[in-house]
């Protein structure tokens, strides 16, 4: 056999195992696409939780959750929206072992884990709250992309604090699957949470 010929055989059979690693790749693509990190970035967070013990996004999986970001002392926009997740999972017949509904403290400094247990609460009983030190929420609040600073008087102890104001939709198997916009309409937002629970 000629050097060519053996450079030629060379090349075909380098070629078909290319081409069988291709087809292989998008079989395993097409029947095993890849899971979405847990959250929505993926990133590792570890809270304290109001039921006891440690909150992580490993938690996450089991049961469907609304998730809210915000502070115990927020005049307006939190306890809304925790009157309205909990009327909304009333609504619809649900129970905290069909849909958790998860509040995460953005203010660390001042909500302490007894306050938080007691605001929560104060709406339903069931409601998980998560707190941690300032390194610890940002972790968290980067988990879901959220934003959160200081406003006000930024210097006394009566400070507001400016937050994103949407409700995470996270299904049983621990993946970001939308939002919930503050104040959205009533029938959008059941709607949304029916399915969130029937997948």
């Amino acid at each position: 056999m000629t050097k060519n010929k053996t450079l030629r055989n060379f090349r075909i059979v380098l070629w078909v195992l290319v081409a069988v690693a291709a087809i292989g790749a998008t079989a395993l693509y097409t029947f095993r696409p890849p899971q979405r990190p847990l959250g929505i970035t993926g990133q590792e967070f570890a809270l304290a939780s109001t039921k006891g013990g440690t909150f992580t996004q490993n938690d996450l999986r089991g049961e469907p959750s609304l998730i809210f970001f915000g502070y115990t002392f927020c005049p307006d926009v939190c306890p809304t929206t925790m009157a309205e997740t909990t009327a909304w999972r009333a609504q619809l017949g649900l129970s905290a072992d069909d849909l958790r509904i998860i509040f995460v403290t953005v203010d660390p400094e001042r909500d302490t884990p007894e306050m938080v247990k007691d605001y929560v609460e104060g709406f339903d009983p069931t409601v998980i709250g998560l707190v941690g030190d300032v390194e610890e929420t940002e972790n968290a609040k980067a988990a879901f992309g959220v934003f959160s600073e200081k406003s006000g008087d930024v210097d006394s102890e009566f400070y507001l604090v400016d937050h994103t104001a949407l409700t995470f939709l996270i299904d049983r198997n621990g993946s970001f699957q939308g939002t919930i916009s503050y104040q959205e309409a009533s029938d959008t937002a059941l709607a949304k949470i029916r399915r969130l629970t029937e997948r």
